[in-house]
């Protein structure tokens, strides 16, 4: 389990990344969001592949915002602003790959 950015708790369980299996080439790990969650804009070194098992995933970027729902998939590219929120009440479970794996380091999020 990791700590999450954003205004609740979200649990982050993580297969293969930087934590669990010391891999920095890719990161796989199943995101719970509750409702009303909100992380901060970041813009990562890392090419992000998201999946939504459950719930709805809100994605906003420079372009727009975008609802991602059970079933449906995003991908956000390296270097591209995005902030991740499950504004609706039943939040949402889904799978996020990051190539290269996830770090704190090249997350790059927005100053509070």
């Amino acid at each position: 389990m990791i700590a999450a950015a954003g205004n609740k708790p979200k649990k982050i369980e993580e297969f293969i990344g930087r934590v669990n299996s010391e891999t920095s080439d890719i990161s796989i790990a199943r995101m719970t969001s509750p409702g009303g969650w909100v992380e901060p804009g970041q813009t990562p070194e890392f090419d992000e592949y998201t999946v939504v098992l459950a719930g709805e995933l809100q994605v906003e970027t420079n372009s727009g915002v975008i609802t991602v729902g059970a079933g449906q998939a995003v991908i956000v590219a390296a270097g591209e602003w995005v902030r991740y929120s499950t504004p609706h009440p039943e939040g949402a479970q889904y799978v996020a790959v990051c190539i290269p794996g996830f770090s704190p380091e090249i997350v790059h999020r927005d100053p509070s």
